[in-house]
Formats: structure tokens, sequence, C-alpha cells
């Protein structure tokens, strides 16, 4: 099973070259010039036992690193995407900064979220902005964030500390936190063209 394509990724992105964070083979976008990163090329991790699951292969691994820490030159791309990815950063300000940081002025942030009714299973509210600023600010530890809830049933162990749901938002949420920051915005949809059970949020360069 392969989800279809975003319409909407394509209208914005297909004439650029950029970075996929964290690429998934059941959920492709297929831009024609993009590479992606993630932080293991292992068939072992947790999301690339999923990813095989779902659709029998591995999404290929251009380079391996950190979403939050990119091998790459200031401005060097025109966007970096995201799917159901942005959620799994203890500190999302950090990581989008850092998106920005190796974009082009003009060039675009995509983001897709998980909406947080459509996580079975999650029981935590959304998190506030405030709190993201707090644990960019190192106001608050890793140990101090709220890990129970849906990732709870799906990650163990190490893998739930490191790499499981460290937020929850909607569309709401996560525009508040974009307008404290000053991002620009150049498109946001409550709903998804891919999968459909998230927001799309897309962050413009100035």
């Amino acid at each position: 099973m392969k989800f279809k394509d975003s319409v909407m990724a394509h209208k914005y992105l297909d004439n650029l070259k950029g970075v996929e964070i964290g690429a998934a083979s059941h959920n492709p976008f297929n831009l024609p010039d993009c590479i992606n990163v993630d932080y293991s090329d292992k068939t072992d991790t947790l999301f690339s036992r999923g990813e095989f699951k779902l659709c029998g292969e591995y999404a290929k691994v251009d380079v391996v690193a950190e979403g939050d820490d990119l091998p790459f030159e200031d401005e060097s791309y025109d966007y970096v995407i995201s799917s159901h990815v942005i959620e799994h950063f203890f500190d999302p300000i950090a990581a989008i900064e850092e998106w920005f940081r190796v974009i082009k002025p003009g060039g675009y942030i995509f983001i897709i979220a998980p909406k947080q009714k459509a996580l079975r299973g999650e029981t935590r509210d959304c998190t506030h902005y405030t709190e993201l600023l707090d644990r960019h600010s190192g106001k608050m530890t890793r140990d101090q964030v709220d890990m129970r809830g849906y990732q709870t049933s799906t990650v163990t162990g190490i893998e739930m500390r490191e790499r499981g749901h460290w937020s929850v938002w909607n569309l709401r949420d996560f525009m508040q936190l974009c307008v404290h920051m000053r991002w620009k915005m150049a498109e946001a949809r409550e709903t998804d063209d891919k999968v459909g059970n998230g927001f799309t949020v897309i962050l413009q360069k100035p």
C-alpha cells in the first residue's frame, strides 16, 4: 500500500531542488529533485520496519543525519519537506530554524503533521507553543515532557523516549507557534491532500 502524491507539494516544489526529512516508502512525495535525509539507513529501526510492513519496500536514504542538524551549507536548497516527522523532535523550533538555514531566500518549508484526533489512543492535550519555547530555551528538559498517549502503544523503550511523538497539534495550535515565531506562512490547510489525517503548513523564507 502506498499513499497518493500531494498535488499541493508538486504545485510548489516540482521545479525546485530540495531535501525530505525522514522519507517513507509507503508515503512518497515523488518530487523530481529531492534527496532523503534520515537519522539511520538501517532496516531494523522502528520506522523502517513499519514502512516495509506497509508496502514491502524501504525508502532510499541519501544522507544519514539528524533532521535538526543537517550537513549542508547555508542557503543551499530550495525547500525542506517532511510528513509526520516534525512531532518527533523534542525541540521543533530548533528543527524548523535549521531548515530555514539551509533553504534559499524565497524557499519553502513544507510540513504535514498529524492531527490530534487522528492519532488513535492519543490522550494528551495539544502542545501549547509556550511549552515549545521553554524546551527551546532550555527551561524544560526531555524528562519533563509528558510522553504518555499515542506513541506509548507503538514505541517502546529507548525509541519511545528518543523517537516518539514529543508534541501533539492541530492546525490552530501549530499556527500559534508560527505567528509567535514570525515565520512567514505561504499557505495552510486544515486537512492534508496526501493521507488525510494531518494538516499542512507551508512556510516561506523572506
